[in-house]
């Protein structure tokens, strides 16, 4: 059976703020609206009964569309990054830790949640602008920013060489290898989840081209 990747759980409290029960509510149901629906199709009208509250009490805690939609968004990233950084890093062992930073990213990218904000960002784009930004900075800029970390200690065991990318280029390369051609055929074969074996080929090839161009090991290593 195809294995459709789980989607991160979402917990508000991963904003670093606390937010009461309404407007942890109302934020649950404007997310369950926006990701189903669109931020265009979506209604205050259709979040408010969603969430089973008055619309004085939405306006109170969110006082538009656009600020309820910017919340989602910032709370998904935040979910995002923090499945990101329970990925198992391996010192010393390169291919390794770049195969489980590749999973774990697939699996929030490849996610029903991941590719539903995705297309409801990038369609907002044009009228948000600065959304779409604050959403780059805050999932995939934050993402590269972690994996570069994990890079320049890779670097510094002398299992790979920075030296013609730096570590910012290399992070922005590796995730671009895995995202690529995963995302792509998601969002356009929505009614076909890639099977287990399909996104283990696809963790392959990224990880094992981005060793045999920068990795040393590949010296030495002759694998896919």
């Amino acid at each position: 059976m195809p294995r459709t990747p789980a989607s991160p759980s979402v917990s508000v409290s991963v904003t670093g703020s606390e937010l009461s029960a309404k407007a942890h509510t109302v934020l649950s149901a404007a997310r369950h609206v926006f990701l189903t629906h669109g931020f265009s199709a979506a209604t205050t009208d259709m979040i408010q009964r969603e969430a089973g509250v008055s619309k004085s009490t939405v306006y109170a805690h969110y006082p538009t569309k656009e600020a309820l939609f910017t919340a989602v968004v910032e709370i998904e990233c935040a979910a995002f990054t923090a499945a990101m950084r329970r990925a198992e890093i391996r010192p010393g062992k390169l291919r390794e830790t770049l195969t489980d930073l590749a999973r774990a990213y697939l699996d929030v990218v490849l996610s029903p949640t991941g590719l539903s904000l995705f297309r409801v960002v990038v369609g907002e784009a044009p009228r948000f602008p600065n959304l779409a930004r604050r959403f780059y900075v805050a999932g995939p800029q934050a993402v590269a920013g972690m994996v570069a970390e994990h890079l320049v200690g890779a670097a510094a065991a002398g299992d790979i060489d920075l030296s013609e990318l730096g570590r910012d280029g290399a992070a922005r390369l590796f995730i671009n290898l895995v995202r690529g051609e995963p995302q792509l055929q998601c969002l356009t074969h929505p009614d076909a989840a890639p099977s287990a074996a399909q996104i283990d080929q696809w963790i392959s090839e990224a990880v094992g081209t981005f060793i045999r161009a920068y990795g040393r090991e590949s010296r030495t290593d002759t694998r896919p």
